[in-house]
């Protein structure tokens, strides 16, 4: 079995690292500082598959405190970070969020 470190990583735009914290399951982000924050505007943000790796290889190194750590995409507007697709929008906010529905 490859190890997700040992796959091939692409992204298509700004990626955050992301997992979930052991002692209580909160979603966390890996910051700039080489913390954990529960705060997606503290996260840092890559936009190249090397600079991806490294953080994320930086996360799975640092097992303190987080378990599965891996690339999300987000959306970075004026108003900061947002989640950039459903599944992590579900994980930031719970299971109960508002959805766009057409008329």
């Amino acid at each position: 079995m490859t190890s997700p470190l040992q796959q091939k990583i692409k992204i298509s735009g700004p990626s955050i690292v992301t997992a979930n914290r052991t002692r209580d399951g909160a979603v966390i982000y890996r910051t700039s500082s080489h913390d954990w924050s529960v705060k997606l505007d503290d996260a840092a943000v890559v936009r190249t598959a090397d600079d991806a790796r490294a953080l994320l290889t930086d996360a799975a190194a640092d097992d303190l405190g987080a378990i599965g750590p891996y690339i999300a995409p987000v959306d970075v507007t004026d108003h900061g970070i947002a989640p950039g697709n459903l599944r992590e929008k579900i994980r930031q906010q719970g299971v109960t969020i508002d959805l766009l529905v057409s008329a």
